[in-house]
């Protein structure tokens, strides 16, 4: 970082900018993160609520929804969006541009489209081939070929984008600002034989039911156990679909704050991630390391690789309820395991850090800069020797 002068960077957001997600979480703390560091960053995203956008966020429009990897995307594309790309970027001048899942129908493709120069692509998503997204793969793979590096969140991404696009990827994660998740109180109210949830517990993919269906055997064994869960959707409809036998065991909790979310790693006894498929990183995963949670994990490929094959949180065999049911009675009943798995996890943690993070980024970045200006060198030569070779023979 400390090689690159400060720079004029553009971001392009393909998300609705005021959805929860992990891309968007990750746009806004490496946007604030290269502020904080005295670049000049400018964010173009969809959005629907203008008025509440931070100061660097430049809204393109409002978002439209469309199924993408299981969940729901809000994205924005058509010739109104791809007008205001093109006067964004010319607005912006910028250095560098740095475009987030290129290859969906939504903003970063149009910047694509329009750029020139310097661009960085990340590529979030670890999918099986999606034929409404994907294909148009021959339409996408002349204009990804414009990014001059492309970046996976983890190796899952990269296989995706090696799939889908036959082109390859620096692996570098996703960020977390680990120092928020090491001081988190532990409160009574979410401590003892607690299981923790954080997600969008309305989406499938998530795995809330396959937790659910293991409460019964859970309870035999711990019978105090309780699960609180914790994140955005509606309450009342979702406590209509658990077991009126196990409704006393659970608590919605609602969307937390960041330090509550803190708090909350910092008193249960361990956090449980049930999802079934879809996910490329799990940025859930790194904040419950940080903060010293015991972490237990369906073993899909992203995150049996963030857990380094179970060595930093237990893994059980995704979908299976029987399975996680053991996995979570086993450790809630061995402190000194439990306790193991936590502090290996915290460690581990640290790699995930954007000290660390943005550091391998800027690395990118100052890539992208010095080999677009070679490839502009090289054209500048080419068109003065055809000038010359034009000139010789008159």
């Amino acid at each position: 970082m400390a090689n690159l002068k400060p720079l004029k960077i553009g971001i392009v957001c393909p998300y609705g900018w005021d959805a929860p997600g992990g891309v968007q979480n990750h746009i806004r703390d490496l946007a604030e993160y290269l502020i904080a560091h005295g670049h000049s960053v400018s964010v173009l995203a969809p959005c629907a609520d203008e008025e509440s956008l931070p100061e660097y966020v430049v809204s393109a429009g409002k978002p439209i929804a469309i199924p993408y990897n299981g969940a729901v995307a809000r994205v924005l594309f058509g010739p109104i969006a791809f007008s205001r790309v093109r006067q964004w970027i010319a607005q912006g001048d910028f250095d560098l541009l740095h475009l987030h899942e290129p290859a969906i129908p939504s903003l970063s493709l149009l910047a694509c489209w329009a750029a020139e120069g310097p661009m960085v692509g990340t590529f979030h998503a670890a999918a099986k081939r999606q034929r409404a997204i994907f294909a148009i793969g021959p339409i996408l793979e002349p204009v990804i070929e414009k990014l001059s590096v492309r970046i996976a969140v983890s190796e899952a991404a990269r296989l995706t984008l090696t799939e889908h696009l036959e082109t390859d990827a620096i692996v570098i994660p996703n960020g977390i600002y680990a120092n928020k998740f090491r001081d988190g109180d532990i409160l009574e109210k979410w401590s003892n034989e607690t299981i923790g949830f954080i997600g969008r517990f309305e989406e499938p993919r998530k795995g809330l039911s396959v937790l659910l269906e293991a409460i019964p055997v859970i309870a035999r064994f711990v019978p105090g156990v309780r699960v609180l869960v914790a994140g955005p959707g509606d309450i009342d409809e979702a406590m209509e679909t658990v077991d009126p036998q196990l409704r006393s065991r659970v608590t919605f909790l609602g969307r937390l704050t960041e330090k509550e979310k803190a708090d909350f790693f910092s008193s249960i006894s361990v956090y449980v991630a049930p999802n079934t498929g879809g996910e490329s990183f799990g940025i859930i995963l790194a904040e419950a390391m940080a903060s010293g949670s015991c972490v237990i994990a369906s073993d899909i490929p992203a995150f049996e690789s963030m857990l380094g094959n179970g060595e930093f949180g237990a893994l059980f065999k995704s979908e299976d309820s029987q399975d996680l049911a053991k996995t979570i009675i086993d450790l809630m009943r061995d402190d000194s395991k439990r306790d193991s798995l936590a502090r290996a996890g915290k460690a581990h943690a640290e790699i995930f850090d954007w000290e660390n993070v943005a550091e391998q980024i800027f690395s990118v970045y100052e890539m992208a800069i010095v080999g677009s200006e070679k490839v502009r060198l090289a054209s500048d030569t080419r068109s003065w020797s055809r000038l010359l070779n034009r000139e010789s023979e008159k």
